[in-house]
């Protein structure tokens, strides 16, 4: 009987042991491997050759040189971190619409590689930043030049791309601003966001930013969330209009009071307010405890107001033209409990799947692409899609009646479904992933491959690449 019950006892063990050992052994990752997977070929383009005009000269023309490093922020505290030209934000970026940029980065001092992305900007593919897809990361003595017109006017932001949950964490980003031809606004200021190792930052520094505004002026608040959760913005002091998302104007911006913006993880929302004749100051509250204060004086911070402004309303109507869908796709994020390389865990899911076992999303140049987001994770995803804007048809179903909102970062809460589309119209490999760059670590990160396109860069290898 006892040495039945050992034989039972053994059998059990095994029954369970021996599935954990193969999802173990199954998810153990090569010292190198290629995004690409099955659709590894060789031949067709590859993104070495997805470049700018080669013969262009520049226009604005900047080196980036960055360093591990111990900072101080402007009220005198020490970061540990990372710096670009000795400063973590990094210098602000601007040029004109159309103009030709021109970045070469340098590596001085960071260990593990870095590479700069260049978010919300639709550069061809070799200058979009991402180590082991579209370069090598850039080791320490090493450089490399990005180069990409830029095309669209609107607010942006670049960093690493290499170890991004803690590079960007640790301080290698900066603002980028694209000016358009037109009238610019009186007043025009970038309100940039970000948690340096817990403490809540302004344009790199713990105080409110001030600005100078006349009676009647128009002001415009270039809000960028460089952080990996969402914050919210509100005006005191005056009406305000939410002008652009992303990037992107908004078509027939309203003004509003008492309300929030919401912009997530990665996301950039541009307001814009008329100065009051009276000369009273208005005050931009960013995330709640820090401001951009425009006139003299200063009106007192106020608590989050209740509604929130909602861009599937919000705006006017324009009719779309994309056409129908040539191809259409479900990312439907999910979590349980798995191995990753050898290491279990919680993890995120794609379609089911854990990484790197995620949906390859394949596209020919010229298709019209639907993609439907669903979040049955249980935890709020900003989604990032690299290299293109996507237009947001509906939410849980509910269609769009505002202005066409265009994104490349939308906050996914969960329970949450969007129906998005976009044009195939910038050949490359494309990450597609969640912009809570922790979250992206660990495997919630899918790619949009165009065929008959290529990447020679492998994830790990000799430049050791990470790309999260």
């Amino acid at each position: 009987m006892s040495r039945l019950r050992l034989v039972i006892s053994g059998v059990a063990a095994l029954a369970v042991l021996g599935p954990l050992g193969w999802m173990w052994q199954d998810s153990l990752l090569p010292s190198a491997y290629s995004v690409m997977g099955e659709h590894a070929r060789h031949g067709g383009r590859s993104v070495t050759t997805l470049v700018a005009d080669p013969l262009r000269k520049a226009d604005v023309e900047v080196t980036l040189t960055a360093r591990e490093a111990r900072f101080r922020l402007a009220s005198g505290r020490q970061v540990d971190g990372y710096t670009l030209n000795g400063s973590s934000p990094g210098p602000p970026i601007e040029a004109r619409q159309g103009q030709l940029v021109q970045v070469k980065l340098v590596n001085a001092s960071v260990p593990g590689g870095v590479t700069l992305h260049w978010h919300g900007v639709d550069v061809p593919n070799a200058a979009d930043g991402v180590a082991g897809v579209t370069q090598d990361a850039v080791a320490v003595g090493k450089e490399y030049v990005y180069r990409f017109v830029a095309r669209q006017a609107g607010t942006f932001w670049y960093h690493s791309h290499q170890v991004s949950h803690e590079q960007v964490a640790g301080g290698l980003l900066g603002a980028l601003v694209v000016h358009p031809a037109g009238r610019a606004p009186d007043v025009d200021v970038v309100a940039l966001t970000h948690l340096y190792r817990g403490t809540r930052t302004l344009n790199g520094a713990e105080s409110d930013t001030r600005v100078a505004a006349p009676p009647g002026a128009r002001a415009r608040v270039r809000v960028i969330n460089t952080d990996n959760g969402a914050t919210s913005v509100w005006v005191t002091g005056a009406p305000a209009r939410l002008v652009a998302i992303d990037g992107t104007d908004v078509h027939g911006p309203a003004p509003f009071e008492r309300a929030a913006v919401l912009v997530t993880a990665g996301a950039r929302a541009d307001l814009e307010v008329t100065m009051p004749a009276d000369g009273s100051p208005v005050r931009v509250q960013v995330g709640g405890p820090l401001s951009v204060v425009l006139g003299s004086g200063a009106p007192p911070p106020s608590a989050r107001p209740a509604a929130t402004v909602d861009p599937l309303t919000y705006g006017t109507a324009v009719p779309l033209k994309l056409g129908p869908p040539d191809r259409s796709f479900r990312y439907v994020i999910g979590r349980r409990p798995g191995f990753i390389d050898g290491v279990p865990g919680l993890y995120w899911t794609v379609n089911g799947h854990l990484f790197p076992d995620m949906p390859m999303f394949m596209v020919a140049e010229g298709d019209v692409v639907r993609m439907t987001i669903v979040n049955d994770s249980g935890e709020v995803h900003p989604m990032h899609l690299h290299g293109h804007h996507a237009v947001v048809l509906s939410r849980n179903g509910v269609a769009a009646t505002g202005s066409p909102w265009w994104v490349d970062s939308l906050n996914v809460g969960t329970g949450e479904s969007y129906d998005l589309e976009f044009v195939a119209d910038n050949p490359g490999i494309w990450v597609d992933h969640c912009h809570d760059l922790p979250h992206a670590g660990e495997g919630l990160m899918a790619h949009l491959m165009y065929e008959g396109v290529t990447t020679p860069f492998l994830i790990g290898g000799s430049a050791n690449n990470s790309s999260e």
